[in-house]
């Protein structure tokens, strides 16, 4: 069995750009939506013209549709993910533009169909709004509130649950920006921790689940949690999403 260290010396030397989640199998797995998101996305990506997605990561996602519409754009913040998504979309001839994740979109007005975003860090709602023509569809898979909370308490991490994550709170933004919401879900999924370094390659690629983390930084309660793992066989923690499509007015 690998010890503490040795297990933290691995996680540590993980890359951790773009959204590729294949280095966590047999170490930590996730319960799947009901709703499908990748099914959803590629039927409205069939159906559309024109079409952006929202802060893509490395467009891992974006990649595995099998249709794409005549033109398709996709923005992200982070600079590593940038030429990520840039080599991944090109077979697709999607342009990949570097925008930042809270502000406005280079992009322009009234432009788009479809908008569609996978969980997005912060959601511009009136900017959504402003890049699709009248009557134009907006898909999402959001971050519910309070995800993975469970792995923030065994840390000691206290972070205020977001509130424009709560469903209600998503359906009156989208509102406010003009926008109709035809579907709004959440469920809870179940999430399992097999050792301490999937743990760590968690918190290091998900970098908002605990703010400011590092491993020295956390050493002790790492520790702790992974005598947890160890004597447990897993840790279980719940990861909420949200799924929201909605029409421009």
């Amino acid at each position: 069995m690998s010890t503490f260290d040795d297990l933290i010396a691995e996680a540590s030397a993980v890359p951790v750009a773009g959204w590729d989640f294949s280095w966590f199998a047999g170490r930590a797995t996730e319960q799947r939506p009901s709703w499908g998101y990748a099914r959803l996305l590629g039927r409205q990506m069939a159906g559309a013209r024109r079409a952006v997605d929202l802060q893509t990561g490395g467009g891992e996602v974006l990649a595995g549709v099998e249709s794409v519409p005549p033109l398709l754009v996709a923005t992200e913040g982070w600079p590593p993910n940038v030429a990520m998504a840039r080599r991944r979309l090109a077979p697709l001839g999607a342009h990949v533009v570097r925008a930042a994740q809270d502000g406005g979109l280079p992009l322009r007005s009234g432009c788009f169909d479809l908008v569609v975003s996978r969980h997005p860090t912060v959601v511009g709602w009136s900017e959504v709004a402003r890049v699709l023509v009248p009557g134009g569809s907006y898909l999402s898979q959001q971050i519910g509130p309070d995800s993975v909370g469970e792995l923030r308490a065994a840390l000691g991490v206290s972070v205020p649950p977001r509130a424009d994550q709560r469903p209600d709170r998503v359906r009156d933004a989208a509102t406010a920006a003009g926008l109709d919401v035809v579907d709004l879900r959440m469920e809870s999924l179940r999430v399992e921790f097999f050792d301490i370094a999937a743990v760590v390659v968690f918190l290091r690629k998900v970098v908002w689940t605990v703010p400011g983390f590092t491993v020295d930084r956390y050493r002790g309660q790492l520790a702790a949690l992974h005598r947890r793992i160890c004597a447990e066989g897993v840790f279980v923690a719940y990861s909420r999403r949200v799924l929201v499509r909605a029409y421009r007015r």
